[in-house]
């Protein structure tokens, strides 16, 4: 069974997500908080595997929030998902660098959330691609930016196919199909490249993709040129 707790200051957001996810068999909700202070303490106590975290909150915000949960040891295990909507861009690359595992938007389809919790919490897609390519070409095609290569002399060539298919938002069985190469063959390769990039998890190598320039705003998903 999937635990998840959910910080949101709006209390229909929080019933709306808890009726959704509680109506999935795998799923379950064990907590709700309405600031970032009253979160990290669910968290504490409850021990879930999955936060849905808004980031938009009075007193302790979601990225404060965030960095707390991360960096207490006893919450290894936990991985925290931003709510965000399309006018919070400012937000997204902060969260990832705060810890954050991915995103959601507030308005994803019952469908969408509950695969995106599922996802969160087995670690291995960063949540749905659609999602997660919506959200970071608004982004990054907001910044002033100009891509930084040289952090792929750290990656093999077949490294760096791999790296533009996570950045594109595929998942490893995804990689896998798209690359030719067996689910256990992706699964090596990401977790090398997480080793050579210094990365935390997936959240990250979707922005080193990006930063890199090996993805670029508005490109479709697929195989990587």
């Amino acid at each position: 069974m999937i635990r998840v707790v959910i910080v949101d200051d709006q209390h229909l957001v929080r019933a709306g997500l808890t009726a959704l996810l509680d109506r999935a068999d795998d799923i379950t909700v064990v907590g709700e908080a309405d600031d970032g202070e009253s979160g990290v303490a669910t968290v504490v106590r409850e021990r879930p595997d999955v936060v849905l975290m808004d980031v938009r909150m009075p007193g302790v915000d979601g990225l404060e929030a965030t960095r707390r949960i991360v960096a207490d040891t006893r919450l290894a295990d936990v991985r925290v998902v931003v709510l965000t909507t399309f006018d919070a861009d400012d937000y997204v690359f902060a969260a990832i660098a705060a810890g954050a595992a991915g995103f959601l938007l507030k308005d994803s389809g019952p469908d969408e959330l509950r695969r995106g919790v599922r996802a969160a919490a087995a670690g291995d897609a960063l949540l749905s691609p659609g999602v997660t390519r919506r959200v970071l070409d608004v982004v990054a095609a907001g910044r002033a930016h100009r891509p930084d290569p040289s952090r792929l002399a750290r990656l093999t060539d077949r490294e760096r196919e791999v790296l533009a298919a996570v950045g594109a938002g595929l998942s490893n069985d995804e990689i896998a199909a798209t690359l030719y190469m067996s689910p256990a063959t992706a699964r090596t390769h990401v977790s090398r490249i997480l080793a050579k990039l210094h990365a935390r998890d997936r959240a990250q190598l979707v922005v080193a993709a990006y930063e890199t320039g090996l993805v670029t705003p508005g490109r479709t998903g697929g195989r990587p040129a």
